[in-house]
């Protein structure tokens, strides 16, 4: 529940952010006639991503089972490496966000109506198919037949829509790029934890070889079915009785991923920090005015 939890929240987030930048940079430039197309643009993006994420639930289910392990294995590969470009790409550029959509929010106001619902569209969507993709294969690599990782998405995306408004208010500040590090370096351990499962799917799919060959097998010692085992399960899609391939792939992200994204980037501790949508200096986001 709690690696769902946090991909909700942190996608979310990233998606709050994004709608607070471009619905204050309007409402300050005194362009209120162009909120409607921005949520029309948002609005669609968060459909499409819905969809998506039921056309990979539902879809999914009418597969036979070395079918639904094959797809299940290789969008989980698929998904790992999205989020992992997404994790270093939003270290990176999290000081230079605010400036980025402003200049092409800019560009669409001059091009029209259109422009402006593709702009919030691309803005948004990017972080919901995202979302969608790492979620689903997060729960189908630690869902056990309860509805807690369903509810960890919820009560991350809840989150995220509270911290976003209190952010847009001016109620809140956050150092984005200490956010960003820390809640990113969590992430890769849920990315190498959903690896790790994506190749046992293929090896069940008959993909890849060595299924029986087992790493270890702890299971007296961590039942599956136990309170603690649960919680690694649904933390770090730990398992007790990983393949050698597994552990190998697992070893082979983990190590070099984390090391590469928790080394120095220039992140000075004034210089990674972004405080508000819409402030200036120091200042706080403030809200509109009526």
């Amino acid at each position: 529940m709690f690696s769902n939890y946090l991909i909700a929240l942190r996608e979310g987030l990233e998606a709050s952010l994004v709608v607070c930048i471009l619905i204050a940079y309007l409402v300050k430039t005194g362009r209120r006639d162009a909120l409607k197309p921005v949520w029309m643009g948002i609005g669609t993006a968060i459909a499409i991503a819905m969809g998506f994420g039921c056309a990979l639930q539902f879809g999914s289910q009418e597969l036979t089972f070395e079918a639904q392990e094959a797809l299940g294995g290789s969008l989980s590969v698929v998904a790992v490496g999205l989020v992992t470009w997404m994790v270093f790409w939003m270290r990176r550029t999290a000081r230079h966000l605010r400036s980025e959509l402003h200049g092409k929010l800019d560009a669409a106001l001059a091009l029209g109506t259109g422009a402006l619902v593709a702009t919030a569209f691309l803005a948004v969507g990017r972080e919901g198919l995202e979302t969608a993709l790492f979620v689903w294969a997060s729960v189908h690599a630690a869902s056990d037949g309860t509805p807690r990782p369903l509810l960890g998405v919820a009560l991350g995306l809840a989150t995220a829509v509270l911290l976003g408004w209190l952010f847009y208010r001016g109620a809140l500040k956050i150092n984005l790029a200490k956010f960003f590090t820390w809640t990113g370096g969590m992430l890769v351990v849920v990315a190498a934890g959903v690896l790790a499962y994506g190749f046992h799917d293929l090896q069940e799919a008959d993909w890849l070889p060595g299924l029986t060959h087992l790493a270890f097998d702890i299971s007296d010692t961590i039942p599956p079915d136990s309170w603690y085992g649960t919680l690694l399960k649904g933390v770090l899609n730990f398992q007790p009785d990983p393949t050698v391939l597994q552990v190998t792939v697992w070893l082979l992200y983990l190590i070099p991923t984390l090391t590469i994204f928790l080394a120095p980037v220039g992140f000075a501790s004034g210089k990674g920090k972004v405080k508000g949508p819409d402030e200036q200096g120091s200042q706080p986001a403030q809200a509109p005015q009526a």
